[in-house]
Order: structure tokens, then sequence, then C-alpha cells
């Protein structure tokens, strides 16, 4: 009996801009899998329903995007660490019947650093920019991989307490007005606002203020070189840029739904460097 076609999605509205479908036609080629992997736009209000008739419809279980990820949360049997400790779901599958969620933005966020600038982990303490549903999953990951002395600087400080909350020891809350202090001993330094995406340009903070040894990373990918990295970039500081993250984060998912564990290779990220040129 030939084995139907493997099915995994992403999902989010809107989601034409999404780069996920590249990705996943990237590895499937290249190993050679009878599979497809397709973005549908869902409306929030729908997206319990869709979910309900994932097995009905040949879906292995697929990737979710804003605004569902809470909502993938909630509607998920079963939930790993990551996504239990970060309060949101990114990736779906199916296992001994039951759905499960996870969440990959961690690992990915870890591994990118890992790739860029091996030793990040131990470079001191770390200030991570916004207190959104990124920067739970980058919290996470920092204090995974050891980072004692964490600092959220947010905009509503309320919110970067209640980060701090949910992630307990290790971690410090503060207001934009602390931002410049904070930096003077830092060893890594963490946008996870919109702050330096096209449309949104601006300096979230001052790299000029960070030690010689210190690594900037911006999870923005466009454009690809913020006026964040840009600017630490010309102080001669360490920078990563997002795009790492996106490719990282898929690897996990491609495995449970295809049984293969996919590279992110050079020419992986060359292909989705392309894509993000603006068509003339």
């Amino acid at each position: 009996m030939v084995e139907a076609t493997r099915k995994a999605f992403v999902t989010g509205h809107p989601i034409k801009h999404s780069r996920s479908p590249k990705i996943h036609g990237y590895w499937l080629a290249r190993h050679g899998i009878d599979g497809s992997y397709e973005a549908i736009d869902i409306a929030p209000e729908n997206f319990a329903a869709f979910v309900k008739t994932l097995q009905a419809n040949g879906y292995r279980g697929g990737n979710v995007t804003i605004p569902h990820k809470e909502a993938a949360f909630a509607l998920a049997e079963r939930r790993d660490q990551a996504a239990q400790e970060i309060g949101a779901v990114n990736t779906l599958w199916f296992e001994d019947g039951a759905l499960w969620g996870g969440n990959t933005d961690a690992h990915g966020f870890a591994a990118n650093l890992d790739d860029h600038a091996p030793g990040w982990a131990s470079n001191g303490p770390a200030v991570v920019l916004g207190a959104g549903g990124a920067s739970r999953a980058v919290v996470h990951a920092l204090k995974e991989r050891g980072v004692a002395d964490i600092r959220i600087v947010n905009r509503t400080l309320a919110r970067a307490m209640e980060l701090r909350d949910r992630l307990g020891a290790g971690v410090s809350a503060h207001g934009m007005a602390a931002t410049d202090e904070l930096l003077g001993d830092a060893g890594l330094l963490v946008n996870t606002t919109a702050l330096g995406m096209h449309g949104n340009e601006g300096l979230p903070a001052d790299p000029a203020l960070l030690p010689d040894h210190a690594i900037v990373t911006d999870i923005v990918y466009v454009p690809l070189e913020t006026p964040l990295l840009a600017a630490a970039r010309a102080r001669n500081l360490k920078t990563v840029d997002g795009l790492g993250m996106l490719l990282h984060q898929a690897v996990p998912g491609f495995e449970r739904w295809f049984g293969v564990r996919p590279q992110v290779t050079a020419e992986l990220r060359a292909i989705i460097v392309a894509d993000l040129v603006p068509k003339s």
C-alpha cells in the first residue's frame, strides 16, 4: 500500500508574507520526501474549527504564527516544556493519538547564536528589549543556557514585570529610562521589539554604551541589517541577524512531520535572503 503524501502547514492571519513554505519546500526537495507544506490564512474566529479538522484532512501537523499562538496553546491536548513555560505554541503535531503543542522559537534563537556567536551564553548579563511573546521565548532560551542575569526592558513596565514573575529567578524588569545604565556591563543585547522593521525604523537602544565584548542580535529579519545591528557593527561589536532564528525554529517541526532532521545550510539561507529583497 502506497503511503499518502505527508502534509503540513503554516497558519496565521495574514500569512502570505511567510517564508516557511520556501524553507520546508527546500527540505522536502533536498530529502526527496513525498510531502507538502502550505500556507493557510485562517481568521481567529475560525482557528479552533480548523484545528479540529486537521487529522480528517490528512495533516500531520503544522506551524502556527500570529495571532494564533495562544489559541493553539489552549487547544493542544499536551504541550512540551518550552510551550508550557512560554505560554504559546508555534508547532502542532500528532503523537499517540493526541494533539501536541510545542514552541520552537527558543530553540531557534539559541541555535542561531550557536551558529554565529559560539560561546554567547557565557558572555555576561543579557538585556532583552521588549516583553511580548517573542521576548518570552528569548528569555526562556537564555535561562535554559544558564544566563544568570537577564534584564527585560519594556516601554510598559507592568508587562516586563509580568514576564519577570512568569519566568522567575535571574530575571529583572525595567522601564525604558533604565536602558542606558543597564547596557554598561551587558554582554548580550537582544531586540525583540518591532523597532527597526521596514516602516518602523529607529534605534531601540544605543550600542555605543555596550562593552567591547558585547554581542548584539535582533530577531527582526526584514531588513536583514536593522539600524541596531548597523550601529553595533559600526562599533565593531559582534552582530547576529534574525534570519537564522526563523530557519532554526523550523527544524524540529519538519522532523516531527516528515521523519528527517533537516540542516540549516548556507544554500537555504541564500534562498531566503534572495526572497527578502523587495520585488520591483
